[in-house]
């Protein structure tokens, strides 16, 4: 029974492979007792982060752009879990994941520690939620292009202070997600 929020990256509006599968993965972790918000990122507006650091600065834990960001990192520190998923678009997830990927650098403060002898962000909140990412790879994609992105979100995990808790690919049963998720 957690909160799941599930960050969609698809670009695709039409009903394609990944919007089945996505919808089938919803029904089914609501069916196992999952509270389960479903963001398309398409449908949002989500400006790039312009580095301006008024996040840390000027309006601290929150961009000074305003766009759907904001409730997005609010809904992304609320939940137990977040699956990130995103066809993989020339070798790595789609240009509408990464801009929001960006934009959550707000949830950690601008302060250093050191962490696994790297240096990374200071927590700005106590807890923050598990990480699962679903890939769906499209002809031109391989494994090592999987490896290359998993490899990205265990860092960009390890700096939210989050652990990826697996990487999947749309050719595993939805059950297997489900499986997955329930285990955590």
């Amino acid at each position: 029974m957690m909160n799941i929020l599930l960050i969609d990256g698809n670009t695709d509006s039409r009903i394609n492979k990944l919007e089945k599968y996505l919808n089938g993965l919803v029904n089914l972790l609501i069916n196992n007792n999952h509270s389960v918000k479903h963001i398309k990122l398409r449908d949002k507006k989500i400006n790039y982060c312009t580095g301006c650091w008024s996040c840390w600065v000027k309006t601290p834990g929150k961009c000074f752009v305003s766009d759907d960001s904001h409730d997005i990192c609010y809904d992304f520190i609320h939940s137990d879990f977040v699956l990130f998923a995103s066809p993989i678009i020339m070798g790595f997830t789609s240009a509408l994941l990464k801009r929001l990927q960006d934009k959550l650098i707000p949830l950690v403060h601008p302060y250093i520690e050191i962490v696994q002898n790297e240096c990374h962000h200071k927590k700005r909140y106590e807890s923050y939620p598990n990480l699962g990412l679903l890939l769906d790879k499209s002809p031109n994609s391989d494994d090592e292009d999987v490896e290359i992105i998993e490899n990205i979100y265990k860092r960009f995990s390890l700096n939210l202070k989050s652990e990826l808790c697996f990487t999947k690919i749309t050719n595993h049963n939805i059950e297997d997600v489900v499986h997955a998720i329930n285990t955590i």
